[in-house]
């Protein structure tokens, strides 16, 4: 139904029936935080751009609620939904309140700090205010196999910390800087969300280090312990409607990467590149031990 239609018959039933039940509209922010349709759980504002509009024109909306369960991911994609909630919020004027689930580490707390209060369980994972690449080198066993490597650039730098060249003491000092102006970007995001309410020592807070809900509160990370349903009924009362805004799951998830010109599971060359993303996945999940 189009927004103006939705709007021109709540307005009507308004008018009749008096103010309807306070609406809240809930937000679905799940999976390893990165562009394209990378992993089965994949999260970028490409995949939930629709549903942060919809949510946001629901009529008559008292709030949006955001459930997280996120390892992280890209930064960039992180800030992009981050800044896109916060957008909406001001031009709506509608708070917003963000409940992390299992996970809400790294790219993930970014989101949550689109909240204007941040919940969670008491075993929550929630923090990882950090920046980590990571990659293989691969020098050694190209030569055991027999494999020359070829590598010509027009630029010193094209080839920064080539997998299967010598790592550079110089190019690891590049990366490290670029690590660093992210990591202080992504420490005054949280500085002006989270302003005042931040307790404890930053260095700590800003080390990578991850906490428990329980120590998230103490922290200042988050507001305090609760499920979406039990708060959103303590704030808005035991008649509250909540509607969730969120894209049908993948049939088959990621392994078999589908395409309408191909069969339906996939050509043979997509398997290789599917097990890699899996695994790719598979690890970013396990960094918290989930």
């Amino acid at each position: 139904m189009p927004q103006s239609i939705g709007k021109f018959f709540y307005n009507i039933r308004r008018q009749f029936f008096g103010d309807p039940p306070p609406r809240v509209a809930i937000v679905r922010l799940y999976g390893v935080i990165a562009p394209g349709g990378r992993f089965k759980q994949n999260l970028s504002m490409a995949s939930v751009a629709k549903q942060i509009e919809y949510a946001f024109s629901t009529p008559g909306l008292s709030a949006v609620a955001l459930m997280i369960n996120s390892p992280g991911g890209s930064p960039v994609q992180s800030e992009m939904i981050c800044k896109r909630i916060r957008d909406l919020a001001h031009e709506k004027e509608v708070p917003v309140l963000a409940f992390a689930e299992d996970l809400a580490a790294s790219g993930g707390y970014m989101l949550a700090l689109a909240g204007d209060e941040i919940y969670a369980n008491e075993s929550s994972i929630v923090g990882s205010i950090g920046v980590v690449s990571s990659g293989f080198g691969f020098k050694e066993a190209i030569k055991k196999l027999g494999v020359e490597r070829r590598l010509y650039t027009s630029g010193e730098s094209k080839a920064m910390l080539d997998a299967f060249s010598d790592e550079k003491p110089k190019e690891v000092a590049r990366l490290k800087e670029i690590q660093h102006e992210i990591h202080e970007h992504f420490k005054k995001m949280v500085r002006e969300r989270r302003g005042k309410r931040l307790k404890g020592l930053r260095g700590r807070i800003f080390s990578g280090e991850v906490f428990t809900g329980h120590e998230a509160v103490k922290m200042g990370l988050i507001d305090g312990i609760g499920d979406i349903r039990t708060v959103l009924r303590e704030r808005f009362g035991e008649k509250v409607k909540m509607r969730i805004y969120a894209d049908k799951p993948p049939r088959l998830g990621g392994l078999f990467r589908l395409n309408s010109s191909k069969t339906e599971f996939g050509s043979v060359g997509d398997l290789p590149h599917g097990l890699l993303a899996a695994v790719e996945e598979r690890l970013f999940w396990n960094r918290f031990g989930l």
